[in-house]
Protein backbone atom coordinates (compact mmCIF):
# COMPACT_ATOMS: atom_id res chain seq x y z
CA UNK A 1 0.00 0.00 0.00
CA UNK A 2 1.23 3.21 -1.04
CA UNK A 3 2.24 5.67 1.68
CA UNK A 4 4.51 5.75 4.54
CA UNK A 5 5.80 7.24 7.80
CA UNK A 6 9.42 9.16 7.93
CA UNK A 7 10.91 9.84 11.79
CA UNK A 8 12.60 12.94 10.90
CA UNK A 9 14.62 13.22 14.35
CA UNK A 10 16.09 9.91 14.22
CA UNK A 11 18.57 7.94 10.74
CA UNK A 12 16.45 5.44 9.86
CA UNK A 13 19.50 3.12 9.64
CA UNK A 14 21.27 2.38 12.69
CA UNK A 15 25.07 3.64 13.49
CA UNK A 16 27.19 0.34 12.40
CA UNK A 17 29.67 0.82 15.09
CA UNK A 18 26.94 1.25 17.81
CA UNK A 19 23.98 -0.24 15.97
CA UNK A 20 22.47 2.61 17.58
CA UNK A 21 20.07 5.28 15.45
CA UNK A 22 21.35 8.46 15.30
CA UNK A 23 20.02 12.06 16.03
CA UNK A 24 19.51 14.22 12.27
CA UNK A 25 20.12 17.45 11.33
CA UNK A 26 16.53 18.59 11.90
CA UNK A 27 16.58 16.59 15.97
CA UNK A 28 14.35 19.06 18.01
CA UNK A 29 13.14 21.58 14.99
CA UNK A 30 10.65 21.47 13.52
CA UNK A 31 7.72 18.20 13.53
CA UNK A 32 8.66 14.98 13.53
CA UNK A 33 6.68 12.83 11.89
CA UNK A 34 6.12 12.75 8.25
CA UNK A 35 3.90 11.06 5.94
CA UNK A 36 5.08 10.50 1.95
CA UNK A 37 4.42 9.01 -0.89
CA UNK A 38 0.96 9.06 -1.32
CA UNK A 39 0.13 9.99 -5.13
CA UNK A 40 -1.58 12.63 -5.69
CA UNK A 41 -1.19 13.76 -2.03
CA UNK A 42 1.75 16.05 -0.83
CA UNK A 43 3.54 15.24 2.40
CA UNK A 44 2.75 16.14 5.53
CA UNK A 45 4.37 16.42 8.80
CA UNK A 46 2.71 15.70 12.47
CA UNK A 47 3.68 16.50 16.27
CA UNK A 48 2.70 13.13 17.18
CA UNK A 49 2.65 9.68 15.29
CA UNK A 50 -0.53 7.67 17.44
CA UNK A 51 -3.42 9.39 18.85
CA UNK A 52 -6.17 10.90 16.46
CA UNK A 53 -4.24 13.49 15.63
CA UNK A 54 -1.51 12.19 14.55
CA UNK A 55 0.66 10.55 11.61
CA UNK A 56 -1.06 7.27 11.78
CA UNK A 57 -4.50 8.06 11.92
CA UNK A 58 -4.08 10.35 9.16
CA UNK A 59 -2.32 7.85 6.89
CA UNK A 60 -4.77 5.57 6.96
CA UNK A 61 -7.71 8.14 6.07
CA UNK A 62 -5.54 9.51 3.25
CA UNK A 63 -4.74 6.29 1.65
CA UNK A 64 -9.06 5.37 2.08
CA UNK A 65 -9.56 8.46 0.46
CA UNK A 66 -7.02 8.44 -2.50
CA UNK A 67 -7.59 5.28 -3.47
CA UNK A 68 -11.64 6.21 -3.56
CA UNK A 69 -10.44 9.36 -5.18
CA UNK A 70 -12.19 11.26 -2.91
CA UNK A 71 -8.78 13.00 -1.26
CA UNK A 72 -8.82 16.88 -0.60
CA UNK A 73 -6.03 18.18 1.07
CA UNK A 74 -7.08 20.63 3.84
CA UNK A 75 -3.68 23.26 3.21
CA UNK A 76 -5.53 23.53 -0.27
CA UNK A 77 -8.43 25.80 1.49
CA UNK A 78 -5.30 27.60 3.21
CA UNK A 79 -6.37 30.52 0.97
CA UNK A 80 -8.84 33.34 2.05
CA UNK A 81 -11.77 33.75 -0.12
CA UNK A 82 -10.86 37.23 -1.41
CA UNK A 83 -7.41 35.25 -2.46
CA UNK A 84 -9.97 32.39 -4.34
CA UNK A 85 -11.65 34.91 -5.79
CA UNK A 86 -9.67 37.19 -7.13
CA UNK A 87 -7.19 34.48 -8.48
CA UNK A 88 -8.99 31.55 -9.09
CA UNK A 89 -12.85 32.28 -9.68
CA UNK A 90 -13.65 35.89 -11.13
CA UNK A 91 -11.56 35.06 -13.69
CA UNK A 92 -12.80 31.92 -15.35
CA UNK A 93 -16.35 33.54 -14.57
CA UNK A 94 -18.46 34.50 -18.36
CA UNK A 95 -21.16 36.36 -19.24
CA UNK A 96 -22.07 39.38 -21.11
CA UNK A 97 -20.98 43.13 -19.93
CA UNK A 98 -24.25 43.55 -18.11
CA UNK A 99 -24.08 40.67 -15.60
CA UNK A 100 -20.44 40.70 -14.44
CA UNK A 101 -21.23 44.18 -13.88
CA UNK A 102 -23.72 43.23 -11.11
CA UNK A 103 -22.18 39.91 -10.39
CA UNK A 104 -19.16 41.88 -9.40
CA UNK A 105 -21.48 44.65 -7.68
CA UNK A 106 -22.48 42.03 -5.58
CA UNK A 107 -19.66 39.79 -4.35
CA UNK A 108 -17.34 42.81 -3.77
CA UNK A 109 -20.16 44.82 -2.17
CA UNK A 110 -21.26 42.35 0.29
CA UNK A 111 -19.51 39.33 0.32
CA UNK A 112 -15.92 39.83 0.14
CA UNK A 113 -15.85 42.68 3.10
CA UNK A 114 -17.62 40.08 5.23
CA UNK A 115 -15.93 36.91 4.48
CA UNK A 116 -12.95 37.81 2.66
CA UNK A 117 -10.40 37.55 5.16
CA UNK A 118 -11.37 34.10 6.14
CA UNK A 119 -9.83 31.02 5.09
CA UNK A 120 -11.87 28.99 2.52
CA UNK A 121 -11.51 25.72 4.82
CA UNK A 122 -12.64 27.94 7.70
CA UNK A 123 -16.31 28.96 6.10
CA UNK A 124 -18.65 26.87 7.69
CA UNK A 125 -22.50 26.58 9.24
CA UNK A 126 -21.45 28.65 11.53
CA UNK A 127 -19.97 31.12 10.10
CA UNK A 128 -22.51 31.46 7.23
CA UNK A 129 -25.36 31.72 9.80
CA UNK A 130 -23.48 35.16 11.39
CA UNK A 131 -22.97 36.63 7.60
CA UNK A 132 -27.07 36.45 7.11
CA UNK A 133 -27.55 37.46 10.06
CA UNK A 134 -25.34 40.75 9.60
CA UNK A 135 -27.00 40.83 5.88
CA UNK A 136 -30.38 40.79 7.34
CA UNK A 137 -30.18 43.87 9.30
CA UNK A 138 -28.97 45.71 6.28
CA UNK A 139 -30.40 44.36 3.06
CA UNK A 140 -34.04 43.45 1.83
CA UNK A 141 -34.25 39.77 1.08
CA UNK A 142 -34.17 39.71 -2.86
CA UNK A 143 -30.67 41.29 -2.00
CA UNK A 144 -30.13 38.90 0.26
CA UNK A 145 -31.16 36.01 -2.07
CA UNK A 146 -28.92 37.32 -4.70
CA UNK A 147 -25.96 37.79 -2.90
CA UNK A 148 -26.21 34.48 -1.72
CA UNK A 149 -26.85 32.60 -4.85
CA UNK A 150 -22.96 33.77 -6.01
CA UNK A 151 -21.90 32.77 -2.50
CA UNK A 152 -23.35 29.36 -2.66
CA UNK A 153 -21.73 28.96 -6.56
CA UNK A 154 -17.97 30.04 -5.47
CA UNK A 155 -17.96 27.41 -2.72
CA UNK A 156 -19.42 24.97 -4.57
CA UNK A 157 -16.90 25.83 -7.41
CA UNK A 158 -14.17 25.71 -4.69
CA UNK A 159 -15.09 22.32 -3.79
CA UNK A 160 -15.23 20.97 -7.58
CA UNK A 161 -11.90 22.70 -7.42
CA UNK A 162 -11.11 20.39 -4.67
CA UNK A 163 -10.02 23.54 -2.31
CA UNK A 164 -12.62 22.23 0.23
CA UNK A 165 -14.54 19.41 1.05
CA UNK A 166 -18.22 20.86 1.66
CA UNK A 167 -20.48 23.43 0.33
CA UNK A 168 -22.26 24.89 3.37
CA UNK A 169 -24.60 27.20 2.03
CA UNK A 170 -26.37 23.77 1.19
CA UNK A 171 -26.96 22.56 5.12
CA UNK A 172 -30.64 22.63 6.32
CA UNK A 173 -29.58 24.82 9.44
CA UNK A 174 -28.25 27.74 7.21
CA UNK A 175 -30.75 27.44 4.74
CA UNK A 176 -33.94 27.87 7.46
CA UNK A 177 -32.27 31.49 7.99
CA UNK A 178 -32.99 32.63 4.59
CA UNK A 179 -35.64 35.33 4.29
CA UNK A 180 -38.40 33.96 2.18
CA UNK A 181 -38.36 35.61 -1.34
CA UNK A 182 -41.37 38.41 -1.14
CA UNK A 183 -44.52 37.63 -2.61
CA UNK A 184 -45.03 40.10 -5.63
CA UNK A 185 -48.10 39.37 -8.07
CA UNK A 186 -48.12 40.65 -11.50
CA UNK A 187 -50.83 43.52 -11.78
CA UNK A 188 -52.58 44.31 -15.19
CA UNK A 189 -53.81 47.79 -16.03
CA UNK A 190 -57.41 48.89 -16.51
CA UNK A 191 -58.14 50.53 -19.71
CA UNK A 192 -58.64 53.88 -18.38
CA UNK A 193 -55.39 53.59 -16.59
CA UNK A 194 -53.57 53.04 -19.56
CA UNK A 195 -55.20 55.56 -21.78
CA UNK A 196 -54.30 58.31 -18.93
CA UNK A 197 -51.09 57.70 -18.79
CA UNK A 198 -50.90 57.58 -21.99
CA UNK A 199 -52.61 60.95 -22.69
CA UNK A 200 -49.93 62.45 -20.15
CA UNK A 201 -47.01 61.58 -22.08
CA UNK A 202 -45.45 63.39 -24.66
CA UNK A 203 -47.05 62.23 -27.84
CA UNK A 204 -43.52 61.63 -29.46
CA UNK A 205 -43.63 58.78 -27.09
CA UNK A 206 -47.38 57.81 -26.43
CA UNK A 207 -46.50 54.88 -29.37
CA UNK A 208 -44.49 53.26 -26.60
CA UNK A 209 -47.76 52.54 -24.40
CA UNK A 210 -49.46 50.58 -27.88
CA UNK A 211 -46.16 48.61 -27.79
CA UNK A 212 -45.89 47.75 -24.35
CA UNK A 213 -49.80 46.93 -24.45
CA UNK A 214 -50.05 45.67 -27.91
CA UNK A 215 -47.43 43.74 -28.03
CA UNK A 216 -45.57 43.19 -24.61
CA UNK A 217 -42.70 44.43 -25.42
CA UNK A 218 -40.39 45.17 -22.43
CA UNK A 219 -38.70 48.79 -22.47
CA UNK A 220 -35.63 47.91 -23.78
CA UNK A 221 -37.08 46.47 -26.62
CA UNK A 222 -39.55 49.48 -27.45
CA UNK A 223 -36.14 51.63 -26.94
CA UNK A 224 -34.51 49.54 -29.68
CA UNK A 225 -37.23 48.43 -31.51
CA UNK A 226 -36.20 49.70 -35.47
CA UNK A 227 -38.57 50.47 -38.67
CA UNK A 228 -37.78 46.94 -40.40
CA UNK A 229 -38.83 45.02 -37.18
CA UNK A 230 -42.51 46.19 -38.15
CA UNK A 231 -43.51 42.97 -40.75
CA UNK A 232 -47.13 44.18 -41.16
CA UNK A 233 -47.44 41.40 -44.30
CA UNK A 234 -46.93 38.64 -42.13
CA UNK A 235 -48.76 40.76 -39.30
CA UNK A 236 -45.62 39.95 -36.92
CA UNK A 237 -42.84 42.35 -34.82
CA UNK A 238 -39.75 40.89 -35.03
CA UNK A 239 -37.98 41.67 -31.59
CA UNK A 240 -33.97 41.52 -32.20
CA UNK A 241 -32.55 43.91 -29.95
CA UNK A 242 -32.39 45.95 -26.73
CA UNK A 243 -31.02 48.95 -26.00
CA UNK A 244 -28.88 48.48 -22.65
CA UNK A 245 -26.72 50.94 -20.38
CA UNK A 246 -23.46 49.59 -19.60
CA UNK A 247 -21.84 51.68 -17.11
CA UNK A 248 -22.66 55.06 -18.47
CA UNK A 249 -22.92 54.04 -22.16
CA UNK A 250 -25.56 52.53 -24.50
CA UNK A 251 -25.41 49.72 -26.78
CA UNK A 252 -27.29 47.46 -28.78
CA UNK A 253 -27.56 44.01 -26.93
CA UNK A 254 -29.72 41.20 -27.69
CA UNK A 255 -33.18 40.62 -26.19
CA UNK A 256 -33.22 39.44 -22.37
CA UNK A 257 -31.65 35.87 -22.35
CA UNK A 258 -30.07 36.12 -25.71
CA UNK A 259 -33.67 35.29 -27.30
CA UNK A 260 -34.66 36.77 -30.27
CA UNK A 261 -39.02 36.29 -31.14
CA UNK A 262 -41.81 37.15 -33.40
CA UNK A 263 -45.04 39.01 -31.55
CA UNK A 264 -48.07 38.98 -33.24
CA UNK A 265 -48.65 42.65 -34.50
CA UNK A 266 -52.42 43.62 -34.42
CA UNK A 267 -54.07 46.06 -37.07
CA UNK A 268 -54.58 48.30 -34.17
CA UNK A 269 -51.21 48.39 -33.40
CA UNK A 270 -50.07 48.51 -37.18
CA UNK A 271 -52.21 51.63 -37.70
CA UNK A 272 -50.90 53.19 -34.86
CA UNK A 273 -47.52 52.63 -35.72
CA UNK A 274 -47.67 54.18 -39.45
CA UNK A 275 -49.65 57.11 -37.47
CA UNK A 276 -46.89 57.54 -34.67
CA UNK A 277 -44.18 57.95 -37.93
CA UNK A 278 -46.45 60.16 -39.67
CA UNK A 279 -45.82 62.78 -36.99
CA UNK A 280 -42.70 61.78 -35.84
CA UNK A 281 -40.12 60.07 -38.39
CA UNK A 282 -37.72 57.47 -37.59
CA UNK A 283 -34.16 58.71 -36.41
CA UNK A 284 -31.30 56.68 -37.04
CA UNK A 285 -29.07 55.17 -34.05
CA UNK A 286 -25.68 54.26 -34.36
CA UNK A 287 -24.25 52.05 -31.05
CA UNK A 288 -21.86 49.44 -30.22
CA UNK A 289 -23.06 45.80 -29.81
CA UNK A 290 -23.42 44.58 -26.37
CA UNK A 291 -20.25 46.04 -25.06
CA UNK A 292 -18.90 49.62 -25.73
CA UNK A 293 -14.85 48.76 -24.15
CA UNK A 294 -12.48 48.99 -27.25
CA UNK A 295 -11.67 46.23 -28.10
CA UNK A 296 -8.44 43.95 -28.11
CA UNK A 297 -8.28 41.31 -30.12
CA UNK A 298 -10.10 41.20 -34.14
CA UNK A 299 -12.22 38.85 -32.65
CA UNK A 300 -13.86 41.54 -30.02
CA UNK A 301 -13.46 44.13 -32.68
CA UNK A 302 -16.21 42.16 -34.85
CA UNK A 303 -18.05 40.90 -31.96
CA UNK A 304 -18.64 45.06 -31.18
CA UNK A 305 -18.61 46.39 -34.44
CA UNK A 306 -21.47 48.99 -33.81
CA UNK A 307 -24.42 48.85 -35.88
CA UNK A 308 -26.64 51.55 -36.78
CA UNK A 309 -30.69 51.00 -36.98
CA UNK A 310 -33.87 53.43 -37.72
CA UNK A 311 -35.28 53.55 -34.24
CA UNK A 312 -39.11 54.10 -34.12
CA UNK A 313 -38.72 55.88 -30.51
CA UNK A 314 -36.00 58.27 -29.93
CA UNK A 315 -35.64 61.62 -27.74
CA UNK A 316 -36.09 65.17 -29.48
CA UNK A 317 -32.76 65.80 -30.67
CA UNK A 318 -32.74 62.40 -32.16
CA UNK A 319 -30.83 59.98 -30.26
CA UNK A 320 -31.27 56.79 -28.16
CA UNK A 321 -33.53 56.77 -25.15
CA UNK A 322 -31.41 56.68 -21.87
CA UNK A 323 -33.80 54.32 -19.42
CA UNK A 324 -33.12 56.12 -16.27
CA UNK A 325 -33.59 59.82 -17.48
CA UNK A 326 -36.90 58.86 -19.71
CA UNK A 327 -38.06 56.93 -16.58
CA UNK A 328 -37.77 60.08 -14.49
CA UNK A 329 -38.53 63.12 -16.96
CA UNK A 330 -41.21 61.43 -18.56
CA UNK A 331 -42.98 58.19 -17.01
CA UNK A 332 -43.08 59.22 -13.69
CA UNK A 333 -44.37 62.63 -14.34
CA UNK A 334 -46.82 61.13 -16.66
CA UNK A 335 -47.91 58.83 -13.65
CA UNK A 336 -48.35 61.86 -11.50
CA UNK A 337 -50.30 63.63 -13.94
CA UNK A 338 -52.49 60.70 -14.50
CA UNK A 339 -53.15 60.22 -10.43
CA UNK A 340 -51.23 56.94 -10.14
CA UNK A 341 -48.68 58.14 -8.34
CA UNK A 342 -48.49 61.75 -5.45
CA UNK A 343 -47.05 64.60 -7.02
CA UNK A 344 -43.57 65.27 -6.58
CA UNK A 345 -41.89 66.78 -3.77
CA UNK A 346 -39.73 69.82 -4.64
CA UNK A 347 -35.97 69.44 -3.23
CA UNK A 348 -33.19 71.73 -3.25
CA UNK A 349 -29.70 70.19 -4.35
CA UNK A 350 -26.75 71.96 -3.05
CA UNK A 351 -24.99 69.92 -5.24
CA UNK A 352 -26.21 70.72 -8.52
CA UNK A 353 -27.59 74.50 -7.62
CA UNK A 354 -31.24 74.07 -8.04
CA UNK A 355 -34.44 72.14 -7.12
CA UNK A 356 -35.48 68.61 -8.39
CA UNK A 357 -38.32 66.87 -8.83
CA UNK A 358 -38.43 64.26 -6.33
CA UNK A 359 -40.53 61.08 -6.92
CA UNK A 360 -41.91 58.37 -4.67
CA UNK A 361 -40.65 55.19 -5.34
CA UNK A 362 -42.85 53.27 -7.79
CA UNK A 363 -41.84 49.61 -8.90
CA UNK A 364 -45.01 48.41 -9.30
CA UNK A 365 -46.11 50.88 -11.26
CA UNK A 366 -42.85 50.91 -14.00
CA UNK A 367 -43.49 50.49 -17.73
CA UNK A 368 -43.28 46.83 -16.98
CA UNK A 369 -47.05 47.21 -16.06
CA UNK A 370 -47.79 47.47 -20.09
CA UNK A 371 -46.65 43.96 -20.05
CA UNK A 372 -48.61 42.34 -17.70
CA UNK A 373 -51.54 43.98 -19.08
CA UNK A 374 -50.40 42.50 -22.65
CA UNK A 375 -50.27 39.23 -20.94
CA UNK A 376 -53.74 39.60 -18.94
CA UNK A 377 -55.48 40.45 -22.54
CA UNK A 378 -54.00 37.67 -24.00
CA UNK A 379 -54.69 35.08 -20.97
CA UNK A 380 -58.12 35.92 -20.92
CA UNK A 381 -59.23 35.00 -23.95
CA UNK A 382 -57.67 31.60 -23.40
CA UNK A 383 -54.51 31.77 -25.78
CA UNK A 384 -52.78 28.99 -24.77
CA UNK A 385 -49.78 29.58 -21.71
CA UNK A 386 -47.05 28.55 -24.33
CA UNK A 387 -47.98 31.16 -26.96
CA UNK A 388 -48.25 33.47 -23.76
CA UNK A 389 -44.37 32.10 -23.02
CA UNK A 390 -43.39 32.89 -26.65
CA UNK A 391 -44.53 35.77 -26.77
CA UNK A 392 -43.09 37.44 -23.64
CA UNK A 393 -39.70 36.07 -24.45
CA UNK A 394 -39.80 33.96 -21.18
CA UNK A 395 -37.05 30.96 -21.33
CA UNK A 396 -39.64 28.41 -20.43
CA UNK A 397 -43.40 28.43 -19.79
CA UNK A 398 -43.63 27.16 -16.12
CA UNK A 399 -41.63 31.12 -15.49
CA UNK A 400 -45.16 32.36 -17.00
CA UNK A 401 -47.38 29.96 -15.20
CA UNK A 402 -45.80 31.26 -11.66
CA UNK A 403 -46.11 35.05 -12.75
CA UNK A 404 -49.08 35.03 -14.36
CA UNK A 405 -51.29 32.25 -13.04
CA UNK A 406 -53.39 34.50 -10.75
CA UNK A 407 -54.91 35.99 -13.92
CA UNK A 408 -56.08 33.20 -15.98
CA UNK A 409 -59.54 32.80 -16.40
CA UNK A 410 -61.77 30.65 -13.43
CA UNK A 411 -63.33 27.38 -15.13
CA UNK A 412 -66.66 28.03 -16.39
CA UNK A 413 -67.91 24.46 -16.78
CA UNK A 414 -66.15 23.88 -20.24
CA UNK A 415 -64.89 20.85 -18.95
CA UNK A 416 -68.02 19.04 -17.32
CA UNK A 417 -69.76 19.97 -20.38
CA UNK A 418 -66.75 18.09 -22.12
CA UNK A 419 -67.34 14.98 -19.85
CA UNK A 420 -70.80 14.98 -20.28
CA UNK A 421 -70.40 15.02 -24.32
CA UNK A 422 -68.03 12.06 -23.71
CA UNK A 423 -69.44 9.80 -21.86
CA UNK A 424 -73.08 10.25 -23.46
CA UNK A 425 -71.30 8.10 -26.24
CA UNK A 426 -72.87 5.01 -24.48
CA UNK A 427 -75.64 6.79 -22.22
CA UNK A 428 -76.64 3.24 -21.07
CA UNK A 429 -73.31 2.50 -20.18
CA UNK A 430 -72.64 5.76 -18.00
CA UNK A 431 -75.87 7.08 -17.18
CA UNK A 432 -75.76 10.55 -15.47
CA UNK A 433 -78.97 9.66 -13.49
CA UNK A 434 -79.11 7.80 -10.33
CA UNK A 435 -80.77 4.34 -10.23
CA UNK A 436 -84.21 4.32 -9.50
CA UNK A 437 -85.31 1.90 -6.16
CA UNK A 438 -88.14 -0.21 -6.19
CA UNK A 439 -91.29 1.23 -4.77
CA UNK A 440 -91.81 -0.41 -1.09
CA UNK A 441 -94.51 -2.58 -1.29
Amino acid sequence: MAGYIEDRWWTKKPDPKTGKKRKTARYGKGKRWRVAGIPGVRDRSFENKTGPDGADAWLADAQSKSRAGDFIDPRSGNMTLTEYIEDEWWPSVKGDVATLRTIKGRVWTHIIPRLGHMKLNSIKAAQLRHFLKELDSELGPRTILAVWVYLSFILQTAVEDERITRNYCKYKTVRQQLPKEPERQARAWQRDRVRAVQAALHPRFQIMVDLGVGAGLRQGEVFGLAVDDIDEAAEVIHVRRQIRKIGSKLVFAPPKGGKTRDVPLPRHLAARLRAHLEQHPANKATLPWVDPEAPKTERERKEREPQTHTLIVTGARGGALRREAWNLHEWKKALAEAGVIAEPDKVYSLKQGRTLLKYEASREHGFHALRHTFASVHLDARETIVSVSKWLGHSDPSITLRVYAHMMPEADGRGRAAMDAWFAVDPEKFSPDPPQLPEAA
